[in-house]
This record gives C-alpha cells, sequence and structure tokens, in this order.
C-alpha cells in the first residue's frame, strides 16, 4: 500500500514541489476568481438565480465531463489537457475583467463565463491526478494525494483572503486582470515538464479512442468487478450526493441560529473551522505516516465519523461545540477523501486510468450538484438543521449497509 514511512515525502521530490506550488496557485486564483465575480455579478444583477446557476455550473461540468476528461488524458499528454484548462481559466478571469471594465456585462454572458469556468476545472483536477504517477514512485503516491488534497484546501482558505485584499487594493474590475497571472506558473512549468508519455520507461500501454458516453458505461462496468474501486468510488458519491458540501452554503442560517455575537464573524469562523480541520488532517497525517491505514475499511470509517460530527454540529445550539465539531467534520473529510482516491489511483488499471480517475472525480465532485437538493430544499421544508441531520443520518445508514457488503465481499472465496 503506498504510505511512505517518511513525513511529507512527496515533497522531497523536486518535480512534486513544482506541481505543488503550481497547483496551490491555481486552486487559490480559482477562489479569488469566485469571490471577485460573484460579488460583482451579484452587485449588478441581484439575482439568486445566477447564484444558484454558479453552484449548478460549477458541479455539472463534473457529472457530464469527467469521464470523458479522463478518456482524453488517458490518449494525450496530460501537461496538455492541463494547460488547456488553464487557458480556460485565464478567458474566465479576462472574459470578467474585460466586462467589468466596460460594465458591459450581460446575464447571458455571465452564465457563459461561469460554465468556462466550471469545464477548465475538469480537465485541470483529472489530468492533474494521473500526471502524479509520472511525478512521484507508486510508495510515495499516497503522500502526493494527501498533500494535493491539503493544496485544495489551503487555496479554499487563502483564495477569499487574497481576493478580498485585490478588491480594497486595485480593485475588482482589474483584479481579474491580476488574477490571470496566477495560473500562467503551471502553464509555464509543463510546458518542459519531463513527465508525461514521451518521459516513460515502461512499455507503453495501447490507448483506447474517446468514445463519450460508451466510456462511462465501460468503465463503470470495469469498476464493478474490482471491489475496492468500486467501494471508495461509492463512498464519494454518496457523500457527494447526500451531502457534499452544500452545509456550507446553509451557513448563514447556521450562524444566525446560534446566536454568538455578529453574524457575519460567526459565519466566517464557521466556514474556518471546517477548513482549518482539513487543513490539520493534511499536515497531521503527512507528519505522522501510517497514521491511518490506507484501506477501504478505514476510508469508510472516516466517512462515517464525518456523518457523526455533521449531525452533531446540526444538533448543537452551543458555538463552541459547533465550531469544534465542524473542525471534526473537516479532518474526517480530508482523511476519507484521500484515502479514497489514493485507492482509486493504485488500484485503477493503467490502460483505463484516466477513465477510472474520472469516474471518481464524477462521483465525488458531479454529484454535490444534488446535494443542494437533499440538504437545500429539504432546509426549505423541514428547517436547515432536521435537513442535515436527515441527511447525515441517511448517509451514515447507508455507509454501514456499504461497510458490510465490501466486509462480506472480502470474506467470499
Amino acid at each position: 500500500m503506498p504510505d511512505s514511512p517518511r513525513s511529507f515525502a512527496a515533497l522531497r521530490i523536486r518535480g512534486y514541489q513544482a506541481h505543488f506550488s503550481t497547483y496551490l496557485l491555481a486552486m487559490m486564483a480559482d477562489n479569488i476568481e469566485h469571490v471577485i465575480s460573484y460579488w460583482m455579478a451579484f452587485q449588478k444583477f441581484h439575482s439568486p438565480a445566477l447564484g444558484g446557476f454558479a453552484v449548478v455550473s460549477h458541479w455539472l461540468p463534473f457529472l457530464l465531463f469527467s469521464v470523458p476528461a479522463g478518456a482524453l488524458a488517458d490518449r494525450f499528454d496530460p501537461r496538455r489537457i492541463i494547460q488547456c484548462g488553464m487557458a480556460l481559466f485565464i478567458v474566465a478571469s479576462l472574459g470578467w475583467s474585460y466586462f467589468f471594465i466596460t460594465d458591459t456585462l450581460q446575464l447571458w454572458e455571465a452564465m457563459a463565463l461561469l460554465v468556462i469556468h466550471g469545464c477548465a476545472g475538469v480537465l485541470w483536477q483529472g489530468a492533474s491526478q494521473m500526471l502524479l504517477h509520472d511525478i512521484v514512485p507508486a510508495p510515495v503516491l499516497g503522500s502526493a494525494v494527501r498533500l494535493n488534497a491539503t493544496a485544495r484546501t489551503l487555496g479554499v482558505l487563502v483564495g477569499p483572503a487574497v481576493g478580498g485584499a485585490i478588491m480594497l487594493t486595485i480593485g475588482p474590475r482589474y483584479g481579474l486582470l491580476l488574477n490571470a497571472l496566477f495560473y500562467l506558473p503551471a502553464v509555464l512549468w509543463l510546458w518542459r515538464a519531463p513527465y508525461g508519455p514521451r518521459f516513460q520507461s515502461r512499455a507503453a500501454v495501447p490507448a483506447r479512442a474517446v468514445r463519450g458516453l460508451a466510456d462511462i458505461l465501460r468503465t463503470i462496468a470495469e469498476v464493478r468487478s474490482q471491489r475496492v474501486l468500486a467501494a471508495m468510488i461509492l463512498v464519494a458519491g454518496c457523500a457527494s450526493f447526500f451531502v457534499g458540501n452544500s452545509y456550507q452554503a446553509q451557513m448563514p442560517g447556521f450562524a444566525h441560529d446560534l446566536g454568538h455575537g455578529d453574524p457575519g464573524a460567526t459565519y466566517s469562523m464557521l466556514l474556518a473551522a471546517d477548513a482549518a480541520g482539513a487543513l490539520a488532517a493534511g499536515l497531521l497525517l503527512e507528519s505522522r505516516s501510517g497514521l491511518l491505514a490506507t484501506t477501504p475499511r478505514t476510508a469508510v470509517v472516516m466517512a462515517m465519523l464525518w456523518c457523526v460530527s455533521l449531525g452533531g454540529f446540526a444538533a448543537t445550539s452551543s458555538y463552541p461545540m459547533a465550531l469544534l465539531l465542524l473542525f471534526a467534520a473537516g479532518v474526517c473529510e480530508l482523511a476519507f477523501s484521500s484515502i479514497a482516491m489514493t485507492l482509486v489511483q493504485v488500484n485503477a488499471p493503467a490502460a483505463s486510468r484516466g477513465r477510472v480517475i474520472g469516474l471518481y472525480n464524477m462521483s465525488a465532485l458531479g454529484l454535490r450538484a444534488f446535494a443542494g437538493i437533499t440538504v437545500g430544499l429539504g432546509g426549505s421544508a423541514f428547517g436547515i438543521h432536521a435537513s442535515l441531520m436527515a441527511s447525515a443520518l441517511v448517509l451514515l445508514l447507508v455507509l454501514g449497509g456499504l461497510s458490510y457488503w465490501t466486509g462480506r465481499r472480502a470474506a467470499s472465496p
């Protein structure tokens, strides 16, 4: 199993240092763009529908295009796929900036830019995960996946702060011109980085043609026969479908109900507690390599503890306890998601690795588009506390059944 006994093992590899740095910059820029574009679009249109479309356009491309994007990474150089994703990010940032500077933004143009941004993420994420296999050796892969997850969390934490600082200094209109520059290091490094199919010493695997929906169906059929892959994709998909990150969109309501001082500050602290837990988990798991075994059972147990933490958060009326439970939820989420991703990357067949990773992303990220129904619409009907508790409980029961199923299959001859 790919657990290196050395702490921060992947960061000892020069190529991964460059990958980590450029990934972190791109993730930060991704979130800077969210902060500035969402704010400016709201100021211009005051449209809740556009806000809802922003969420859908961010996750729906992962649901529709993750497997085809993985098929492209199987067939072509992942470096070029990532560069295409960065190019779309740059187009989106420059597009927002142009329309803000000229004050000519129309609703359909805002929607088009949001879709471009969502498609950029699909190309970037899957190909980045593919490229890890060329950058680090197999024993260090678990470290690289955990550090990528940590970089993602750090970008989510730092991006809004940097975006706010940019808005206060050079302003939102020109701030997105600056933001486009943060994507360039990845483009430039990947131009000559010695990774990808041309630099592989192992025998090349025959590439399959890219076939859209047929790829999805064939990949699902391949995964069904492999217990570990099937279990981890199901864990990620169930977590995204029933809960995902939809509770974060309801944080203003939770902050108001907790009634602890200024609602704005309470809201910010609740979001920070969740992200801080994920960041702490990434640093802890790397500094204490081997603390958690990279096994399907560990992933399921950590996902179940995530459910318990979120259910407790929804039930509590104590602000300090809410912070503690959200911190615990962040720890558990990073732990189970990084373990699941590591197992998928290690066990995916070489000939279809991109497609399998794409199927995982479709499950783990694409299904988040539906969590707005389970938690969001449920919150409108029954209240956000009852909705989140019910969603967490249902997910806990589903994970319990999945744990029993995987245990029986493992025990069967």
